[in-house]
């Protein structure tokens, strides 16, 4: 049986291109979007999301691609663009009454974030970001042996065809190594959200990458435009991060203030899966977030 949000209910509703979204939603306040990472589901925001619900609506999908969301075939590299994935969010919250909300994203979710608060400034009120650097960023950092850490952006970047099948000969093995290899400890997954997350993954296998690929494309071209063209995020950013530029050689901070002028970056000592890791860590962030 899949594990659940405690006092959520759950939701089934049209996001862009009539493409539906799944997820959870509970609460009362104003609304904060929680987007979750790879390899996981909405369900990584269980135990912020319970803490929010005091004084917010939270609403936790499952990206497009991702969980009992819809999963498009990729017929075009839009399907699965952040830009579009970006559109998707913000059809639901509008589905959910709600045409402006703070938006936190993990991983893969917090590129969506990020993409949603360039693309939706008068909607996004407050952007939170957990362990990433934007796309275009994100491939300029990765150099040499380094690189290695992130050598599932470079087979799933590759032509449609070879990722998938070698991918779904071994699903539990591959979603499973990121499970492992990126927890801070071992408590922080039980068996039981573990088995839910190698479930949900193991049935997504073409949509997931498809994700990915859009990330060594199409997604890079709007980053890149929006950089040329000076686009900014114009609300207050929170980024909570390991690391990461101590491992990889880069200033991650300076990274982010190039693309948000009101930026409040920290650090945490925290595994990748920091919501579940240390959830009082990354709620006492977002609440310092919807604070400013």
């Amino acid at each position: 049986m899949t594990p659940t949000i405690p006092g959520f209910g759950h939701f089934r509703l049209p996001g862009a291109d009539g493409v539906e979204l799944a997820g959870a939603v509970g609460g009362h306040g104003s609304p904060v979007v929680l987007l979750h990472g790879f390899p996981q589901t909405h369900l990584m925001w269980r135990h912020v999301a319970e803490r929010l619900a005091a004084e917010h609506t939270v609403i936790c999908p499952d990206l497009r691609g991702y969980g009992d969301s819809g999963k498009p075939a990729a017929d075009s590299p839009a399907v699965y663009a952040k830009r579009t994935m970006a559109a998707d969010v913000v059809a639901l919250a509008a589905a959910l009454g709600h045409d402006r909300f703070a938006l936190v994203g993990h991983d893969r979710g917090a590129l969506v974030a990020f993409r949603a608060g360039l693309d939706h400034p008068e909607t996004v009120t407050h952007l939170g970001i957990l362990d990433v650097v934007p796309t275009l960023d994100m491939w300029d950092v990765l150099h040499g042996v380094s690189a290695a850490v992130a050598f599932h952006l470079y087979l799933m970047a590759q032509p449609p065809g070879l990722p998938e099948t070698m991918i779904a000969g071994s699903a539990d093995a591959f979603f499973g190594s990121f499970l492992d290899a990126w927890s801070g400890g071992p408590d922080a997954l039980p068996p039981e959200v573990r088995a839910a997350y190698l479930r949900a993954s193991r049935a997504a296998v073409p949509s997931i990458v498809a994700d990915y690929r859009a990330s060594a494309g199409v997604d890079i071209e709007h980053d890149r435009a929006d950089l040329d063209a000076g686009t900014r995020l114009a609300m207050p950013v929170t980024v909570l991060q390991q690391d990461w530029g101590a491992q990889l050689g880069y200033d991650a901070a300076a990274v982010w203030r190039a693309w948000a002028p009101d930026l409040d970056h920290r650090l945490t000592k925290a595994g990748h899966f920091m919501a579940e890791e240390a959830p009082e860590e990354v709620t006492a962030a977002i609440r310092d977030l919807l604070t400013r």
